[in-house]
């Protein structure tokens, strides 16, 4: 959860400066910032309710720990299912991280509960990793928002939402 924390405060920090206008502006085939902002809540909200379930579950497997850390390299891109891909509505950054506080909350109260030996006998599919144990998904979270925070900047930089120095 260490990284998962750290990167979570990178993002908020990443989006402080900007208007909730320049937060929803969206570059020529591109998400806004905020649009990135909701995957990342819908993702994790997700994510959390379906560790809940296999967690309640009894079916058992041995899944061996996957190259998870892959998912930060932005060559490869994919398309989110329709249940994660954010709205087009104009969002405030206050009502977005009420929504992220929420859905982390969810998850830390999830992890601070969950049996570790169980959650490694304990999976479900991710789409690119194939069959992921619950406790690697938990890492996943991390990896996935640190892989968004560098398409936070791209966007950033495509809209010149950076301070020019002299």
């Amino acid at each position: 959860m260490k990284n998962n924390k750290e990167v979570r405060e990178e993002i908020l920090l990443s989006v402080s400066g900007l208007t909730d206008a320049q937060l929803n502006e969206k570059p020529n085939g591109m998400w806004s910032i905020m649009q990135v902002l909701e995957h990342l809540y819908l993702t994790e909200r997700t994510i959390v309710y379906q560790m809940m379930r296999v967690m309640a579950n009894d079916e058992e497997s041995q899944v061996e720990n996957k190259p998870i850390h892959l998912a930060l390299n932005r060559t490869n891109k994919f398309v989110a299912p329709s249940f994660l891909t954010p709205s087009v509505e104009f969002t405030t950054l206050d009502a977005i991280k009420a929504k992220l506080l929420a859905s982390r909350t969810a998850l830390e109260a999830f992890v601070t509960s969950a049996d570790e030996e169980k959650m490694l006998k304990r999976s479900f599919p991710n789409p690119i990793f194939g069959l992921i144990h619950v406790k690697q998904w938990v890492e996943f979270i991390g990896f996935h928002e640190e892989r968004h925070l560098a398409q936070i900047e791209e966007v950033k930089q495509e809209l010149g939402f950076y301070e020019v120095k002299e």
